[in-house]
């Protein structure tokens, strides 16, 4: 699905039942970037994703009525989690994942919250939380966090 122009994005809560077509979004949009780590393995994947999958705070990214992808923000005591942001890969570098940032920058600051997220070393998503003023926070062995202060 190739988006022309700049990108309608609208945020749909997501239900119990979609699971299956997010965990394939999340395979299909990690892939590459698990392949270079050398750690693709759909079933960890899935069994990863199942594990932390709450439908009520997720919603699904769609552009033009048509699903591009899926973002979880997880509330915390003193912070919002970013959980996931996935967007499929023939819809990236269309500026969709900005589009869904702008509006969870703008749920996050009308709470007065940081946002915190997590980015596979390595991965191209590391770049693009940077560029859109995500600060290094900590890094483990496969992930490097970020945060990003209220405004």
């Amino acid at each position: 699905m190739r988006i022309l122009n700049a990108p309608k994005v609208s945020l749909v809560q997501a239900e119990d039942n979609d699971f299956e077509e997010l965990v394939a979004l999340r395979i299909e949009a990690m892939r590459e970037s698990l392949e270079r780590v050398g750690r693709f393995d759909p079933a960890r994947a899935r069994e990863r994703f199942r594990a932390g999958f709450s439908a009520i705070h997720t919603r699904h990214v769609m552009v033009n009525q048509q699903r591009a992808g899926f973002v979880v923000v997880k509330p915390g005591p003193d912070q919002l989690l970013l959980d996931h942001l996935y967007i499929r890969p023939d819809c990236q570098g269309q500026g969709i994942g900005a589009a869904v940032l702008e509006k969870i920058f703008a749920e996050a600051d009308a709470q007065a919250m940081p946002l915190r997220v997590g980015a596979l070393r390595d991965s191209d998503s590391n770049r693009f939380y940077q560029r859109h003023g995500f600060q290094f926070l900590s890094e483990e062995e496969w992930d490097i966090y970020y945060i990003r202060s209220p405004r």
